[in-house]
């Protein structure tokens, strides 16, 4: 009995970390790193059973932090016409919700940080079913290998995981110091001559 009480803890206390991981909104670790150091760590842990609760904490989180951002955000920081132009990608990608399905599933089987993507779709009001359920599909399927590698390759590092190291922590910086300049780029473009147009231009406020 104490075991199983043990296990569901374990499985809380990631279920939390991963979970604030994923609502922080910069300069979190990504949480396929965080799930290949338990991978490294523990070489016999369930592999699926990781994955699983990463997927779910992780989509919840970025859902949460597309709520805060449309909260935050939209509600309190954009303008009138700031949103008018945003809900011009809103009004695209609900005649596109298939390319939008695939997208974000593509985006979810790679290790890029997802949360830019999360706050800019968030300004958009659209309905978070349509990207979470890709998200989780897609982080299930690259957590699980990510794990599954980490385990395996567990008990064979050698001093060369320093210096790559160094590379994945540098990666991850300078991915989230471009969180900041990819949104204000994402307010900035004039969204319906975009959809309406094809063309490729900056939104001019009055």
């Amino acid at each position: 009995m104490a075991e199983y009480i043990d296990l569901l803890g374990m499985a809380a206390l990631l279920f939390a970390v991963v979970f604030v991981l994923n609502v922080v909104p910069a300069f979190a670790p990504p949480t396929w790193i965080a799930l290949s150091f338990i991978g490294f760590s523990i070489p016999d842990v369930p592999v699926g059973a990781v994955a699983l609760i990463g997927a779910c904490a992780a989509t919840l989180g970025r859902v949460t932090l597309a709520k805060l951002s449309r909260f935050l955000v939209r509600g309190r920081l954009m303008g009138e016409r700031a949103r008018e132009n945003i809900d011009a990608i809103k009004a695209g990608l609900e005649r596109r919700r298939v390319v939008t399905f695939g997208i974000f599933l593509a985006y979810a089987f790679s290790p890029l940080p997802s949360n830019y993507l999360f706050i800019a779709y968030g300004l958009t009001t659209l309905g978070l079913a349509l990207v979470a359920l890709p998200f989780f599909i897609g982080r299930l399927a690259s957590y699980s290998f990510w794990v599954f590698t980490a385990t395996a390759v567990g008990n064979r590092l050698n001093m060369d995981s320093i210096e790559s190291a160094s590379y994945v922590g540098l990666y991850f910086i300078v991915s989230q110091l471009l969180v900041v300049p990819v949104i204000y780029l994402f307010t900035r473009i004039d969204w319906r001559a975009v959809f309406e147009k094809r063309r490729l231009q900056w939104f001019k406020a009055p």
